[in-house]
């Protein structure tokens, strides 16, 4: 795993340098810095409404007693996204416009689902028709009410 991040955090500088400087070679100075200041506008601009409509998608869960995994990692990556736009670059750029996408992020969230799925278990409370909270997927014991009668045994 560590290998694999120090590669990512080599080579997408390196390739995000590359293509800034191909880019500004072919269409000038002044018009890649507009894209760049532009992108991050932008970016952080749909950010923060995904994050509301998101964060809206939460409450509604939550009122209707649901678990909000999806909404949760929805958050995470659009807090990713809007990371990753005000980052200058064009790949950098792409990768966060697409984690925008409600259907990009929903293919994503699988996927990360199908990975972790075994490595990582969701306990949560759920709500009885009585109002009573219990961990789900545990067993609910039998409650019989009685009366005691007679608390001290017959005297021998």
């Amino acid at each position: 795993m560590f290998g694999r991040l120090l590669l990512l955090f080599i080579t997408v500088p390196f390739i995000e340098l590359v293509l800034l400087l191909k880019i500004g070679a072919k269409i000038g100075f002044t018009p890649t810095l507009g894209i760049i200041v532009v992108t991050a506008i932008l970016g952080a601009s749909l950010t923060r409404s995904q994050g509301r409509h998101t964060l809206q998608r939460f409450q509604q869960a939550q009122r209707e007693g649901r678990l909000p995994h999806a909404e949760v990692m929805d958050g995470l990556m659009i807090i990713i996204a809007g990371a990753v736009l005000l980052t200058p670059g064009f790949l950098t750029d792409i990768a966060g416009f697409l984690l925008l996408v409600p259907p990009v992020r929903a293919a994503v969230r699988g996927r990360l689902a199908a990975a972790l799925k075994g490595r990582i278990q969701i306990v949560g409370m759920s709500a009885s028709s009585s109002g009573s909270t219990q961990p789900q997927g545990q067993v609910q014991e039998r409650v019989i009410k009685a009366k005691v009668i007679n608390e001290d045994p017959p005297d021998s």
